[in-house]
């Protein structure tokens, strides 16, 4: 008899870890937590003087979980918005890469629906503990790369919740970020770390093209070459010189000033008030920038 139980209850164990075998357990994303993903990225918008923007929240089947619409943005901000989320969770990746695929000629990819399909930049995958569970898209902002980082900052508050558990001993949270946090982030080119009480920044930086001249009145701009090359000029005049946001000059070039020639593991310095430009850059070019104020 005793026997027999054994093997009963042997045969129910089996069944049960077979079960368990064929599931896992999954993260989901709360009407809480979508709330908490629009929040941050209002923050950032309001730090960051965004001119606008609708901000969406989308499930992990794309299904829309809330939206905020800012003051001034354009009443079509709300659908493309939400297009951009439903397009990063579906197809787990940042909008930007497909924008850019068919920016390189694969035109083809316009022919998908465009109710699973917005090949625009600004929408993210919201990933927890490495599983994505949602999507946040982000129209009307000054740009598209603006639209971009509102989205990031709004993904990235269950980042900045699970880094605040470890702090240092002057109270200060100690800032982690793992392998897959970063390649995304460089992947687009965004705001890894934003200024939020702190007089410095972090930005994974990325380039496939020449850039406008810029003047940061406040920022002194540290750059660490990653991959690739360019061609950088520091001094001299920014030609076409016009304030875009307040302490932040861009210009269509610039004139005279000394050229170098940036390549991976290189360092250079560039202080406030210091015109600079990427004058040319060959294939893909990714730097960190740390901006200290």
């Amino acid at each position: 008899m005793n026997a027999k139980i054994s093997i009963a209850t042997l045969i129910v164990l089996c069944a049960t870890l077979f079960a368990n075998a064929q599931t896992i357990d999954k993260k989901t994303l709360t009407i809480e937590g979508a709330k908490k993903v629009i929040a941050g990225a209002v923050a950032y918008a309001k730090k960051n003087n965004a001119p606008g923007g609708v901000i969406a929240v989308v499930d992990e089947g794309g299904n829309l979980m809330a939206l905020e619409r800012l003051d001034g943005t354009f009443a079509a901000g709300a659908n493309i918005s939400i297009g951009k989320a439903r397009t990063a969770v579906l197809f787990k990746r940042p909008t930007k890469a497909f924008e850019d695929i068919i920016k390189n000629g694969r035109t083809a990819m316009v022919a998908l629906p465009d109710a699973y399909f917005t090949p625009l930049q600004g929408g993210v995958p919201i990933t927890i503990d490495s599983q994505i569970v949602g999507g946040v898209g982000v129209s009307g902002a000054a740009s598209a790369q603006q639209d971009e980082e509102l989205a990031i900052a709004g993904a990235n508050v269950f980042a900045d919740a699970k880094l605040s558990n470890t702090t240092s001993a002057n109270g200060r949270p100690v800032l982690f970020y793992d392998a897959k946090q970063v390649s995304t982030s460089f992947s687009t080119g965004a705001v890894l770390l934003d200024a939020s009480d702190r007089n410095y920044m972090v930005h994974t930086s990325r380039r496939d093209k020449p850039g406008l001249a810029e003047i940061h009145s406040l920022d002194t701009d540290i750059i660490y070459v990653i991959e690739g090359s360019a061609t950088f000029v520091t001094g001299g005049t920014a030609v076409d010189a016009k304030e875009i946001s307040p302490n932040e000059i861009r210009g269509s070039r610039i004139e005279g000033g000394i050229t170098r020639q940036l390549s991976k593991g290189e360092v250079i310095i560039v202080p406030n008030n210091t015109p600079h430009w990427f004058k040319e850059v060959n294939g893909e070019f990714l730097y960190y920038t740390i901006k200290v104020r």
